[in-house]
């Protein structure tokens, strides 16, 4: 039995994990799956977080756990998951990138998103008028990140996003070779993907190579379009 942790993307919170967990935990595995503060059913307030904010309470998770972990990141949860492979190395067995920014050091997920033109997602963004936080448009949800997902969950998730804070987005990261560098990385590219383009993906899984590169052939939501696959593919790994 091993330990699974899934973090969610931007707008998201623990809910979007509800098709891939059942058969995960079926196949005898332990998954948690958090909501990030300020996300999800947590209502820790915008203003208040920071990457560390999230980065700490992975940290406390993983410290709990007595194996290392096979830590997966959905999205903007890549920023997340290296950040954290830079302060617990030895928690994790392995990084798994789910059509996820895979950022290099002093760079923020706002550097590399801006190199994304022809993301929905950039063309869609909308900013609150505090400038704390951001939202998508809700005509672009869909063709940003549910193409082909089922309609039951595009409306599951309407009804569940959550503004986002920008503060973690804007962060750089702050990671090494000696510790996020020796941890085993997969990038699992999605190849109708509207948000992060697969150019997009694969530009950064070359300049940060990982051992692994497993392609689905769908959109930015795999764990609603295509779940069966994707658990295939975490219980291979």
């Amino acid at each position: 039995m091993s330990t699974i942790v899934l973090i969610h993307g931007a707008w998201h919170g623990a809910w979007c994990w509800y098709r891939v967990i059942p058969p995960l935990e079926k196949a005898g595995h332990r998954v948690i799956a958090p909501d990030l503060p300020g996300l999800g059913t947590d209502r820790t307030p915008l203003a208040s977080i920071t990457l560390d904010t999230w980065v700490d309470t992975i940290c406390r998770i993983l410290d709990a756990e007595e194996e290392p972990v096979l830590l997966v990141g959905h999205s903007r949860g890549g920023i997340v998951i290296s950040q954290v492979a830079e302060r617990r190395p030895d928690k994790i067995r392995k990084l798994v990138y789910l059509t996820a920014f895979l950022v290099p050091a002093g760079q923020s997920l706002l550097d590399i998103a801006g190199q994304i033109p022809d993301s929905v997602v950039t063309q869609h963004l909308v900013t609150a008028p505090d400038q704390v936080s951001f939202t998508v448009e809700k005509g672009a949800l869909r063709e940003a990140f549910y193409e082909h997902c089922p309609e039951e969950d595009f409306e599951l998730a309407q009804s569940l996003l959550v503004p986002e804070p920008i503060a973690p987005c804007a962060t750089p990261l702050q990671v090494t070779g000696g510790n996020f560098g020796r941890v085993t990385r997969v990038y699992i590219e999605c190849l109708r993907d509207r948000a992060i383009t697969p150019a997009a993906q694969k530009r950064m899984y070359t300049a940060l190579p990982c051992r692994k590169v497993i392609t689905m052939d769908t959109d930015h939501s795999p764990f609603f379009s295509r779940p069966a696959e994707l658990v295939s593919h975490l219980l291979a790994l």
